[in-house]
């Protein structure tokens, strides 16, 4: 793990030293039963990632975490607090478009999750101007959303996450519309920072080297309903190259399982 330079990031609120758990978790639409008998547990600055088949219930299970639903039956739990409220409270969600206003250049977007918390605008603007060159802005703090590439964009938006404060990120397919080149570079880069700022993470997605590169452990789901099929633990060599780790037997083994797994999801 490398040690912290630059800027610190704001400390994490965290109100107790709990993570995340849904136990016997249902939700419907009407008549559609969109997760059934979800059971999940992931401790405090634990990784996790979903994988599944398209319309399996992975972003409906993100939504219930972060508060914007609540369960049909069951219990979501983050950080002890098991209200829409509360657990929206605790939660910073970001999703897979980057949502960047274009009337705000990178600071004053970067900035705008501080102002949502009453901050004003130059104080909340000078503590992203602090961070900027840990996200790999430098530079650009003066640059429209339009003048950015995708990459650069979506380091905007996870600045503007982590800037929050809050101890539960929640990704859901926050690299799904890039390119390979720089979707890889950003899982590298990813994998880093939350290794060096750890919070308590769960990722959506579809790219299960993407699930294995983030996760310390990886969700298998089914085709809806959505049940949770398999849980497995990613214990992986620790190197910060990208490409070495994907190449290693173990990262190899652990992807077979995964395919084989989602294989008989569907």
């Amino acid at each position: 793990m490398r040690s912290q330079t630059g800027s610190q990031l704001p400390s994490a609120q965290s109100r107790s030293g709990d993570g995340i758990d849904l136990v016997n978790v249902v939700k419907r639409f009407g008549e559609t039963v969109a997760v059934s008998g979800a059971d999940l547990s992931l401790p405090r600055h634990g990784r996790m990632s979903i994988i599944g088949p398209s319309g399996c219930g992975k972003s409906t299970i993100l939504s219930m975490i972060s508060g914007l639903l609540d369960p049909t039956e069951g219990v979501v739990r983050v950080e002890g607090a098991t209200t829409m409220k509360e657990r929206l409270a605790r939660c910073a969600w970001m999703p897979q478009r980057d949502l960047l206003l274009p009337w705000r250049d990178v600071a004053g977007n970067a900035a705008l999750a501080l102002e949502n918390h009453g901050i004003s605008k130059k104080e909340a603007r000078g503590r992203v101007l602090e961070l900027i060159d840990r996200f790999g802005l430098s530079g650009f703090e003066r640059k429209f959303p339009h003048q950015l590439s995708g990459g650069m964009r979506q380091r905007v938006s996870f600045l503007r996450t982590m800037a929050a404060g809050k101890d539960v990120l929640l990704f859901d397919e926050p690299f799904g519309a890039l390119d390979s080149i720089t979707r890889a570079d950003l899982q590298q880069w990813l994998r880093r920072t939350l290794e060096e700022t750890p919070r308590t993470t769960v990722l959506v997605t579809h790219d299960v080297e993407e699930a294995l590169l983030l996760g310390d452990t990886v969700v298998v789901m089914s085709a809806r309903p959505g049940r949770i099929v398999q849980t497995v633990d990613v214990e992986l060599p620790q190197t910060e190259n990208r490409r070495e780790l994907i190449r290693h037997p173990a990262f190899a083994e652990l992807r077979d399982e995964l395919l084989s797994l989602l294989e008989v999801a569907e």
